[in-house]
């Protein structure tokens, strides 16, 4: 686990990862030793008149190499279930919530998530020079490590260095290289990536997703809007220089070509009026979106509001008609109330496919298009559930873009902050009855330190959630998902699906502590004995987080991750004599705790051989096995007649 984990980054390069991509897809250019062959790809590149030695341009910064290097690195933390949570609210959820490095989280997702996310949005730290980023790595690896991994010299490993604790561009690209890296892996072949930004680093960011997920595969650029209430306050500090353009950017890039947006929210012409939407969508057929408004329902689709929604447009337009009808128009209306407001309405004698009935919706409910203006609100979820947290996204800026891709899709967001993505999705599945699942990850920042006499005091930007009880901006995180499904739940009461998913599986990764991570280094596979109970050393009262997890259950869930299985795998317990082991479906067994002895191999055995279980491996956590132990059952396995595979990890 660790170990190997730790053996193997050891051999990693810069270009490890990138040869291990190429090796998947072009093995024929890869000896049997896994070599490439150089010569031979340059030879099929000629032949297609293609002079790879032609000028070009890419991206450099201090750190790209080593940014490279940490994208082909296997994680060395551990997946601590939060049993509290998921055996508990979270027990029938299938949406996840990571606490921890999102660089580790996702190294962890690689394995069981490859080639599975639909839609990844993130609103990664801006770079603004105000404190918002920091390079968080302590370049863990001594000088000669660095220089024997990356073939740096003394000066250049000191530039490198240089970036720690800094918040400079290099800094932040090499911050954000092999987390894109990363993602990218993630992304379905029809998956596609929304970055928020601002003008700080969005031309570094356009560059090194050209460099990653490939000029062509470039979407869009959508503007968004800040709330700015003069001209004046567009000036910089010095009102000379250069202006605040007002605005942030999201930058879209698929994953294929294959990407293409959704064509569900297009207005269509013989349905509504210009500038009005289509009262109708061909999503999920839901009976309930099929009621009468004002005399008709629709046979060959259904209504894009719930009933709730629509009686309070009608209302809403029937309070216009009686008041302010006669004194201007609906646009001038919307213009000088500042309203908002969802607006349905009969047509006189009206015989079109909607039976007459016109639907009006307010100015915020547009259509995502090309460089599109989006109003951004800030401090909002602070109003609307009691939250403290600094300038979090607009909800409805993420539903409009998750609009654009269909209804039944994984959606990822690695820098969750306020959870504002959690919430776009499960409003998103209320209104429309789809079946969308989250994954959030988010770093336990604390929102305190510890001063010398012991006494915790709230950080800079984290007093008022420190405050309000909250240690970490991960709690933050997760209650608001909590209250965003409670109000979800409320407003939705008769219409919402049975299925609805209102939370979530939470899991912590962690780094071991020091003494468990010394007793690893200290392990002799070929003693007699054994002294220690490795186990325990990864239950999370001994690693000093929530959650009652056991050292068991925290292997268990880490392995089931590495091995491909999804969090949500159907995990038995099978009993040899006393001792419990854990298969997975009729593929693998797992055997972790201590105390596994010859009677044991002996049953394990039998059921085997007789067909009893079925399985196609047996895997051990290696340090609760003593050498005997591990002989007598690796002699057993070898001897029968179907094959079955011995994992040792350690």
């Amino acid at each position: 686990m660790i170990r190997d984990n730790q053996k193997f980054n050891e051999t990693i390069q810069p270009n490890s990862a990138f040869l291990k991509q190429l090796k998947d897809k072009l093995p024929e250019f890869f000896s049997k030793e896994g070599n490439f062959n150089l010569d031979k790809f340059k030879s099929e590149l000629q032949e297609y008149n293609i002079n790879e030695l032609k000028d070009g341009y890419q991206l450099d910064f201090i750190g790209k190499d080593y940014a490279r290097r940490q994208a082909g690195e296997m994680p060395t933390t551990v997946i601590v279930p939060d049993e509290d949570q998921n055996k508990g609210e979270g027990a029938n959820s299938q949406n996840l919530f990571f606490s921890g490095d999102n660089l580790e989280v996702l190294r962890h997702l690689q394995n069981n998530y490859q080639g599975k996310i639909d839609v990844i949005y993130i609103d990664p730290p801006y770079n603004t020079g105000n404190g918002d980023f920091i390079y968080p790595d302590n370049f863990e690896y001594s000088d000669e490590q660095l220089s024997s991994m990356l073939g740096l010299d003394d000066d250049q490993i000191e530039r490198l260095k240089s970036i720690q604790g800094n918040s400079s561009h290099s800094a932040w690209l090499t911050f954000m290289y092999p987390r894109l890296l990363l993602a990218k892996r993630l992304l379905s072949n029809k998956g596609i990536i929304f970055i928020s930004i601002d003008d700080n680093e969005r031309s570094n960011l356009v560059e090194i997703c050209d460099e990653i997920f490939g000029e062509q595969n470039y979407r869009n650029t959508l503007l968004v809007r800040r709330r700015v209430k003069s001209l004046n306050m567009q000036f910089a500090n010095d009102g000379l220089s250069s202006f605040n353009v007002g605005a942030e950017y999201i930058i879209a890039y698929a994953k294929t070509s294959s990407f293409s947006f959704n064509p569900i929210r297009q207005q269509k012409k013989n349905h509504v009026q210009k500038g009005k939407w289509n009262v109708f969508w061909s999503g999920a057929d839901r009976p309930s979106m099929r009621y009468p408004i004002l005399g008709f329902t629709p046979e060959t689709g259904q209504w894009r509001w719930q009933k709730k929604l629509a009686d309070e447009a009608i209302a809403n337009y029937q309070e216009y008609e009686n008041n302010f009808s006669s004194k201007m128009s609906l646009d001038n209306y919307w213009k000088k109330t500042g309203e908002k407001l969802r607006f349905i309405r009969r047509i006189p004698n009206g015989t079109g496919k909607n039976g007459g009935v016109q639907y009006y919706v307010g100015p915020r409910d547009t259509q995502l298009r090309s460089s599109s203006w989006m109003d951004l609100e800030v401090g909002q979820i602070s109003k609307d559930y009691n939250l403290p947290f600094s300038n979090p996204k607009n909800v409805n800026l993420i539903k409009e873009i998750l609009r654009t891709v269909s209804n039944g899709v994984l959606v990822l967001d690695f820098f969750a902050g306020s959870s504002t993505t959690a919430d776009a999705v499960m409003q998103l599945n209320a209104e429309d009855g789809g079946h969308r699942k989250f994954i959030m990850v988010q770093l336990p920042e604390k929102t305190y330190h510890t001063n010398k006499d012991g006494k915790e005091i709230p950080t800079k930007g984290g007093k008022d959630a420190y405050e309000a009880g909250f240690k970490s901006i991960d709690e933050i995180s997760r209650e608001r998902i909590r209250r965003a499904a409670k109000k979800i739940q409320e407003d939705n009461d008769l219409t919402l699906t049975k299925d609805f998913d209102g939370s979530f599986k939470h899991y912590r990764v962690v780094k071991p502590v020091k003494q468990t991570l010394e007793e690893i280094d200290d392990f002799d596979p070929n003693n007699t004995n054994l002294f220690t109970d490795m186990v325990d050393g990864f239950s999370s009262k001994t690693l000093g987080i929530d959650g009652d997890a056991s050292g068991e259950e925290t292997i268990l869930t880490t392995w089931l991750a590495k091995d491909g299985y999804s969090f949500d795998a159907d995990v038995q317990t099978i009993k040899f004599g006393s001792y419990i082991a854990h298969k997975v479906e009729d593929n693998r067994l797992y055997l972790i705790n201590e105390g596994w002895g010859s009677d044991n191999t002996g049953e394990l055995l039998n059921k085997l051989g007789t067909h009893q279980l079925e399985v196609q491996s047996v895997v051990i956590f290696g340090y609760s096995f003593n050498v005997a132990e591990l002989r007598e059952l690796e002699n057993g396995l070898k001897q029968l007649d179907s094959k079955v595979t011995l994992i040792k990890r350690y």
